[in-house]
């Protein structure tokens, strides 16, 4: 009897976990070894980040800071859920998934009808809806087309004229019923779809669109290019300790829409590991490197795991350098996620 009664009471905490909107916490301040990581990066970047936070509402707004990490303010302020963001090519605008009504929980991603792309100047002004039943948008090197998916399929549409064009349908390219694509990113040249699926299969890689050939990355989530096609990046499910499910940020060189390094059963190869905190904060989520490949901005949490609900903080570190160097850039107890950078040339 006590069995079942804790099996339901886990049960209902779960579900009630996951209908709760997330908390709006409250600020905190650095400790002084983050004070001064903080202070090593001021001034080095000319630039912006976006990221969605609960902060001001527990259901999720935009925020934009300068790419250092100072003067966060509110980029957008409505009742429904804005996140994912991603910057325009020339940085003067944003484009986000926001939800159609009210608190709608990230992993509803699978359910495009819930969701609508729009974009916002970086002043706040300008907001529109750009298209319906869609997610997980971002822009092309152009800046005029954008790429999209909608459950099981990938799209790209032309912000000027409307038209959109069918790029991958993920159940007939996997003769899998009920798979899900998320996050597709398309590489620089157009030849190639990065893509985390969920739904009916869990995993990462690549498609190469005109060979129609899919290049397994492993498993994982969260997978992009560089801005210049030369290797991808990934979130992998495991890494250093902590007290979340640890994960770790992995990248890999690509020649012909293959990756280059493999894991095999000794594991992950050193030279794969981009970034994997030292410390509680460890479980590391939605990296994005800027488009000159030299700084990294993502999320890590200490306890955990729901994109949308914990404490997930920002990070900011130049690629290359010791990991000890990394500065936190928010310090907040509302949800952190999913921060995309935009540096000056």
């Amino acid at each position: 009897m006590k069995f079942w009664k804790l099996f339901i009471a886990t049960i209902s905490f779960s579900a009630m976990a996951f209908a709760d909107e997330a908390p709006t916490g409250a600020p905190v301040s650095p400790t002084s070894e983050e004070q001064a990581a903080l202070q090593a990066v001021k001034g080095k970047l000319n630039g912006k980040i976006v990221w969605s936070t609960s902060r001001s509402h527990s259901t999720h707004d935009l925020w934009i800071m300068n790419a250092d990490g100072s003067d966060p303010k509110a980029l957008t302020n409505s009742t429904t859920v804005d996140w994912f963001p991603r910057f325009s090519p020339d940085g003067k605008t944003v484009i986000f998934t926001r939800s159609k009504g009210g608190w709608t929980p990230e992993n509803d991603a699978n359910y495009p009808e819930k969701w609508e792309l729009w974009t916002v100047d970086i002043n706040g002004e300008n907001e529109k809806k750009v298209a319906d039943n869609a997610t997980w948008g971002t822009f092309r090197p152009d800046g005029k087309n954008i790429v999209f998916s909608r459950g099981a399929k990938v799209f790209e549409k032309n912000l000027e004229s409307g038209e959109e064009k069918l790029l991958l349908d993920g159940e007939k390219a996997f003769n899998e019923k009920g798979v899900i694509l998320q996050e597709p990113n398309l590489s620089p040249d157009g030849k190639y779809i990065a893509i985390t699926l969920r739904g009916s299969m869990r995993e990462t890689g690549v498609w190469d669109i005109a060979n129609k050939k899919w290049n397994k990355s492993g498993d994982g989530c969260q997978i992009d290019f560089f801005a210049d096609g030369s290797k991808i990046y990934r979130v992998n499910p495991t890494g250093n300790g902590g007290t979340a499910a640890p994960s770790e940020i992995l990248w890999f060189t690509m020649k012909d829409g293959v990756q280059q390094e493999k894991i095999g059963f000794f594991g992950v190869p050193k030279a794969a590991k981009l970034m994997d905190l030292p410390g509680r904060r460890s479980h590391e989520y939605f990296p994005r490197v800027s488009a000159n490949g030299k700084w990294l901005v993502w999320g890590a949490t200490a306890k955990g795991h729901d994109h949308d609900i914990y404490d997930y903080e920002l990070y900011l570190w130049e690629i290359g350098k010791d990991v000890k160097t990394a500065a936190r850039i928010t310090y907040h107890t509302g949800n952190d996620r999913w921060p995309d950078i935009w540096l000056e040339k």
